[in-house]
């Protein structure tokens, strides 16, 4: 890691780190949801479990990213590897976002319109919707796949860069495509969001039925929400419209990408606020902690009285010996 580069250093180390603190956690947040939906499917939760399949799918090629910071950015993987990558760590990212945004319009018109959405709060459509924003995620991010597939497959070098290096007439192409992008899948559902939550809130807070503790419990749903979207996702979203104005891909591009790999440790947050079945098995998963440490205190404490016991014995055992020669 000492050759390396202080940038490839720190990917490296955010890379881990995201999968050290997402990956349990969103797969405890998976197993709750899961667990909630056999009860009650709702289209909240059936949004949530897909946010999570999409944080563990971006956390499933974040290996291929660590193998790549440590090569110093080169891509010596199987070059199908490098498109294909891509196709599925933009996807999740995108998708993200759209799950992020459907949650909030959920609970917006949960709160708005109660007794009418009711009527329509069926899983059929909350898993229609989802396979529908699957569908948009990833049909927006073909571009990356086929761009970079045709890169790839014409590049004749060991040396790969995977998604650089583009040629002017494929910067052409990706740079309007980026754009759109932005837009569709990030500005859009960013201001959707935004007022879903900020109606949210308000109506929350104007009601005297709501007892204080929900309403906690929504303020820090959203600002976690808002703060995931300003910080993993609007840097490198940003990025799309300063390379169009600038006909080129921006230098910092790559590092406004990184932030994004925040996004798997902050949704977990968002879990909690947002479902109490991921509270209940965050708190039992403690409380078993808890009590697991506990059960191994004795054994402990039994075990230093053994290394103790037998360290005096063979201080005397030693004295004993010393004396008989003397």
């Amino acid at each position: 890691m000492a050759e390396l580069a202080f940038s490839n250093k720190l990917h490296v180390i955010i890379y881990v780190i995201a999968l050290l603190t997402g990956l349990p956690f969103n797969i405890l947040a998976l197993y709750a949801f899961l667990c909630k939906a056999r009860q009650r499917a709702g289209p909240n939760i059936i949004f949530l479990i897909n946010l999570t399949i999409s944080d563990l799918a971006f956390l499933l090629f974040l290996p291929f990213k660590i193998v790549e910071s440590v090569k110093s950015s080169l891509w010596t993987l199987p070059t199908f590897l490098c498109p294909l990558s891509g196709l599925f760590y933009f996807s999740a990212i995108y998708s993200s976002i759209l799950f992020l945004t459907a949650v909030s319009v959920d609970r917006y018109l949960g709160v708005a319109f109660p007794i009418k959405y009711n009527m329509y709060r069926k899983p059929v459509y909350g898993v229609l919707v989802s396979f529908l924003l699957w569908v948009c995620a990833f049909s927006h991010c073909s571009i990356v796949y086929i761009t970079e597939l045709s890169r790839v497959s014409n590049h004749s070098s060991n040396k790969t860069v995977c998604y650089d290096s583009f040629t002017e007439s494929q910067l052409k192409i990706l740079l309007p495509f980026r754009l759109e992008l932005g837009i569709v899948l990030f500005f859009l559902p960013f201001l959707i969001t935004t007022f879903c939550y900020a109606s949210f809130v308000r109506i929350l807070l104007s009601s005297p039925h709501i007892s204080p503790e929900k309403k906690q419990r929504a303020i820090g749903l959203v600002l976690t929400t808002l703060f995931v979207f300003l910080l993993c996702f609007a840097p490198y979203n940003i990025s799309h419209f300063v390379g169009f104005i600038q006909n080129t891909s921006p230098s910092w591009r790559t590092d406004a990408l990184l932030l994004s790999t925040f996004n798997t440790s902050l949704d977990p947050i968002i879990f909690y606020f947002s479902s109490t079945a991921v509270k209940r098995t965050c708190k039992g998963c403690l409380s078993g902690l808890t009590q697991e440490l506990s059960s191994l205190r004795p054994v402990h404490l039994f075990v230093t009285y053994l290394r103790k016991r037998n360290e005096a014995l063979r201080e005397k055992s030693f004295k004993h010996t010393q004396s008989s020669k003397l």
